[in-house]
């Protein structure tokens, strides 16, 4: 059996999220502007870019990128990474239960989520930034030196702030994103005959479909936890994640913890497509379909 590559995850991340950074640019200002009283519609994803584009112009939604492609070349290789090797060796023994999946998974998200959280806030910063009063301005020009000014000016407190929310927000994101695809890909490659009177085969109809499902799977398990991690990130208080999370739902009701669910989904649906379909293409090269780990 050929090993997949550690790095290919990140590569993988990478390139699906330079496709999809705009709609991420507008999930973070949605979820870290806060509604007005009396306002029952919040701003949609669309007034979110066209506000930016008439203001900034089109480069406006790619604020943030460098720090998108560090946060995937950190978060993301880690924890695509560390699952695959984790599935490679469970795979000796025979097929892995779903139980053992899913918490490899978790595992493998949670220390993606720690190794990943400096450029998870410098993501959060750049990206919503302009949104601040321009003396509260962090005025980060790219990710590396947002990084050495969160570390100058912070220290470790601030290159943790937020971490064990995150940290959370990644475990809940690898186990339903990467350990559910696992798993709608299995069901969809046993059960698609019977019930479609269509057997799937390992293609790319599979990866988008599994995918797709992963995605949207993904984004609703995600949102609670990554709405609050959004707001603490973007604040330069100390405030606690029960502050935040009674403050925000007393202010603005329980609907808050899915704010910007569907910017999430438009960005986490494609996201999670073009991540797979980039990340199982170079496997189809390196590995026959006879021994690739499909469970």
């Amino acid at each position: 059996m050929t090993n997949t590559p550690f790095w290919l995850g990140g590569v993988a991340a990478s390139m699906a999220s330079s496709c999809t950074h705009p709609l991420d640019f507008a999930k973070v200002r949605m979820q870290t502007m806060e509604t007005a009283p009396g306002v029952k519609k919040p701003p949609s994803i669309l007034t979110v870019l066209r506000a930016s584009i008439a203001e900034s112009g089109l480069r406006s939604v790619y604020t943030g990128l460098t720090a998108s492609w560090m946060r995937q070349m950190s978060y993301s290789l880690v924890r695509l990474g560390t699952y695959e090797a984790i599935k490679e060796r469970l795979s000796r023994s025979g097929p892995p239960s779903t139980f053992s999946l899913i918490a490899a998974a978790s595992f493998a998200g949670g220390l993606g989520g720690i190794v990943g959280n400096p450029a998870d806030i410098i993501l959060v910063r750049m990206t919503s930034d302009s949104m601040r009063p321009p003396d509260k301005r962090y005025g980060y020009s790219n990710a590396i030196t947002g990084l050495f000014s969160l570390a100058k000016e912070e220290g470790f407190r601030g290159l943790a702030r937020g971490l064990g929310t995150n940290t959370t927000r990644a475990v809940l994101m690898n186990a339903s994103q990467v350990g559910s695809y696992d798993l709608f890909k299995t069901t969809l490659l046993r059960h698609s005959g019977p019930v479609f009177n269509y057997q799937l085969k390992d293609n790319l109809l599979l990866h988008v479909t599994a995918s797709l499902l992963a995605g949207t799977f993904a984004t609703t398990v995600c949102s609670p936890a990554d709405v609050m991690r959004t707001r603490i990130m973007s604040s330069s208080s100390d405030a606690s994640l029960l502050h935040v999370l009674t403050t925000s739902v007393r202010e603005e009701g329980p609907r808050v913890l899915f704010k910007g669910w569907t910017p999430a989904f438009m960005r986490l649906g494609p996201n999670t497509v073009l991540l797979f379909v980039f990340f199982e293409v170079p496997i189809s090269f390196l590995q026959p379909i006879s021994e690739r780990t499909l469970y």
